[in-house]
């Protein structure tokens, strides 16, 4: 079944370049040119993937990642113009997955998403054996990619469930930031270790009781993350 992407950006020419090579690809490819657009689009329809412009008309970027993550976890891969690596931290903040910075190389593009759809998804044959983690009140469907504690469902995005999987099925094993920017982004990943500490701080306020005490999400001060409950 072809993968489903909504590319959202006011830059006519950038969205039909995008879709032309995505769909070569054999890819369908909706398109937003506002932010108000993008929004009834993704209430409406189930998307592999989101390519989100930062500056937008009506509802810029950063409020329509936000208000996305309100009702769906859908990979969102912010493009950005600008160079500021806080544009980029904010982004990730706001719930985003990856960002590009623009001018980027459509072929850049393509493998981030490949690289993404994988992550999330699974092969028909893997899925036929479920894989669920119980450690005390939380619960991780590894299939589903669902998490829940005490009962309650956990919406996290496809990056933070890499994170915490990644760590679940590790348990006491220390990653350093950079093995984990490696391990969950991939060697060619062009962010630094910040993107690791902001998705490791928005875990925690996802699955932590208290943030600043964690029960599962643990630091080793100058090594890195683990899990331990």
């Amino acid at each position: 079944m072809a993968k489903q992407v909504l590319v959202v950006d006011d830059e006519k020419l950038i969205v039909k370049g995008i879709r032309f090579s995505l769909e070569q690809d054999g890819m369908e490819v909706d398109c937003a040119y506002d932010g108000e657009e993008a929004l009834q689009m993704v209430h409406q329809k189930e998307y592999d993937i989101v390519l989100l412009d930062l500056m937008l008309p009506k509802v810029d970027g950063l409020s329509v990642c936000q208000q996305i993550r309100e009702f769906s976890s859908v990979p969102v891969v912010m493009l950005t113009a600008k160079g500021d690596d806080m544009d980029k931290i904010l982004g990730l903040e706001y719930g985003a997955d990856d960002y590009i910075t623009k001018p980027f190389n459509i072929l850049e593009v393509k493998a981030r998403i490949k690289a993404i759809m994988r992550r999330t998804g699974r092969p028909a044959a893997e899925k036929e054996k479920a894989r669920v983690v119980e450690i005390g009140d939380l619960i991780l469907d590894c299939d589903s990619r669902r998490v829940s504690i005490g009962g309650v469902e956990i919406d996290l995005t496809a990056k933070e469930f890499d994170v915490l999987e990644l760590l679940v099925q590790n348990p006491n094993k220390v990653y350093s930031r950079e093995n984990l920017l490696d391990l969950v982004w991939g060697k060619d990943y062009p962010g630094d270790v910040r993107t690791v500490d902001v998705h490791i701080r928005r875990l925690r306020e996802k699955v932590e009781t208290n943030p600043s005490e964690p029960k599962y999400v643990h630091t080793k001060w100058g090594v890195g993350y683990y899990f331990q409950y």
